[in-house]
């Protein structure tokens, strides 16, 4: 039985392994956790997806950072999804036996918020449409990836996770400079990015203040990565009986 689990971020990447990973590429970093880095973004996400697929992965994870959708998630807390909803409004349970097992594990170690997650094929800078998303969805968590992966294990009946860290809480604006610096392919061009904090240097403590965030939801998916073992352990046959396809 082999774990997938899409990363778009190379920072995400390295909570799990320090394997150097080719974007659009899967590695194992051990022999039954197969690691895709997939790069930003759904599209990204649902090709990394179905590579792990066609891996052998026998179950699917999403993982890496996450936007606050809801007042009382802190940067650095751990979210594991029980629902989605897409950028469609179309929502998808995806409670199982495995959800459950890696809830148990995972509180041992940490407070596990578990609520809707909701999909956006762009980054929400601003925290007044954030506040307006969880009004319009009820969802406590925003990614850009997650729901695209989990139609890849629905399409392939694989159980799956959504397992995120929040790096901005809902009252935070993100700094102009982050969305002047993206690509096509939603990754940050350095030389971008220093160009527009020259220009506007009063960015800089907006992202630093968010750099301190990075680091706290990076510092639990840490911690998370070295339960994968255990939460991998759950056994397969419940893990079908209650896979996304029931």
């Amino acid at each position: 039985m082999i774990i997938g689990i899409v990363v778009a971020l190379p920072e995400e990447l390295g909570t799990l392994t320090s394997k150097n990973i080719e974007k659009g590429r899967c590695v194992f970093i051990s022999d039954k956790v197969l690691v895709a880095y997939s790069g930003a973004g759904p599209a990204n996400a649902q090709t990394a997806a179905e590579l792990l697929v066609s891996r052998g992965a026998t179950r699917l994870i999403s993982w890496g950072c996450a936007a606050a959708l809801d007042t009382s998630l802190k940067p650095g807390d751990l979210t594991l999804a029980d629902s989605l909803i897409d950028a469609n409004q179309i929502r998808m349970d995806i409670a199982s036996g495995w959800h459950s097992h890696a809830r148990d594990i995972l509180s041992t170690h940490a407070t596990v918020h578990t609520g809707c997650l909701a999909e956006s094929h762009q980054i929400v800078s601003s925290g007044k449409d954030k506040k307006q998303l969880h009004a319009q969805t009820g969802a406590i968590v925003l990614d850009m990836e997650s729901v695209a992966i989990a139609k890849i294990a629905r399409q392939h009946t694989l159980p799956f996770l959504a397992i995120r860290a929040i790096v901005d809480p809902v009252n935070m604006n993100l700094p102009r400079a982050i969305n002047r610096s993206l690509n096509d392919q939603g990754d940050v061009v350095l030389s971008k990015l220093l160009i527009f904090l020259a220009l506007h240097p009063l960015e800089l403590p907006g992202l630093i203040k968010l750099g301190l965030h990075f680091n706290a939801a990076k510092n639990k998916l840490k911690l998370v990565a070295q339960q994968l073992d255990i939460i991998s352990s759950f056994g397969q046959s419940s893990i079908i009986a209650q896979s996304l396809h029931e």
